[in-house]
């Protein structure tokens, strides 16, 4: 069944700069090492901010809600309007404290302002070692490396394929009942007003094989909701072959239980709303809520 709602769409302003945590750390990975990552804007950058938590797990991080005990300091930002990067800057500077405190801190800062400013950004917020921008999210070990070693680190160099689809996030912060799920990255539009081509590169879409894993391992884990998200998820494009799915992939049942899939489409709704719709019948629910966003 198809149950078509059109929800009051709120940013949840309380969630900036949350902090977030990892329940459980990654069994025998403890390199003594803990991680503070803070996010700023859409829900892109918390969902980035998972898959960052989750690269650095792999290497032995531990993540920590309080910024004094860290060893390395992320903030993933948001580039949108002059009043998100204004409260980074506030920000780095109460970081400046516990940089003085810990002269082995390693404070990075993350996403569109990252890629905005590029290295010009090491050179106004002196606090800053580590730049980096959407898509060089899996080189951060070598540039915390780069970093313990003496140096300043920067990538912000944009990808045409970067979409981490087989990078499992771990959830934050998690209610154990809703999720996040990236399908998609960039925008292609140009708007005159708009700077996500610029920090955030051209589309590209993750392939459905990848968002299909993702979203049964969440409801074999018990989340019963997902988001899928993306800068324009109404440009959602697969191009390869879909596979053929087997009888009962993809039905009307599963395990008896009810779950629900929230697409987000904008302006374009012609074969992006067939292959979203197409996507969403492969996964393992039997309610999907289209929410519309009309303007």
């Amino acid at each position: 069944m198809m149950d078509l709602v059109l929800p009051d769409k709120v940013h949840d302003e309380s969630r900036q700069g949350e902090a977030l945590v990892l329940e459980q750390p990654v069994t025998g990975k403890n390199n003594g090492r803990k991680l503070y990552i803070e996010s700023y804007g859409c829900a892109m950058n918390f969902s980035d901010s998972e898959i960052v938590a989750s690269i650095l797990a792999e290497q032995g991080f531990e993540t920590t809600g309080d910024h004094n005990m860290a060893d390395v300091i992320f903030i993933n930002t948001c580039s949108i309007r002059e009043n998100a990067e204004t409260r980074v800057r506030n920000r780095l500077k109460e970081f400046a404290i516990t940089k003085v405190k810990n002269p082995g801190l390693v404070v990075g800062v993350l996403g569109c302002m990252a890629e905005r400013l590029k290295s010009k950004f090491l050179e106004e917020e002196k606090l800053v070692d580590v730049v980096v921008g959407p898509d060089a999210y899996r080189d951060l070990p070598n540039l915390i490396d780069q970093v313990d070693s003496g140096q300043k680190a920067v990538n912000v160099l944009l990808s045409r394929e970067e979409t981490y689809a087989d990078i499992s996030p771990v959830r934050l912060n998690s209610n154990g009942i809703n999720a996040f799920v990236s399908i998609m990255r960039g925008c292609d539009n140009m708007c005159s007003f708009c700077v996500v081509p610029f920090t955030r590169g051209r589309e590209r879409s993750r392939d459905p094989q990848s968002i299909v894993a993702e979203c049964t391992d969440l409801f074999d884990k018990g989340y019963r909701e997902v988001t899928l998200l993306g800068q324009n998820v109404d440009s959602y494009k697969w191009k390869m072959p879909h596979p053929t799915l087997s009888k009962g992939e993809g039905s009307d049942e599963q395990d008896g239980q009810d779950a629900k899939q929230v697409l987000s489409f904008g302006e374009d709704l012609g074969e992006a709303f067939i292959s979203l719709y197409q996507l969403a019948y492969r996964l393992a629910c039997r309610r999907y809520r289209l929410s519309l966003s009309l303007s």
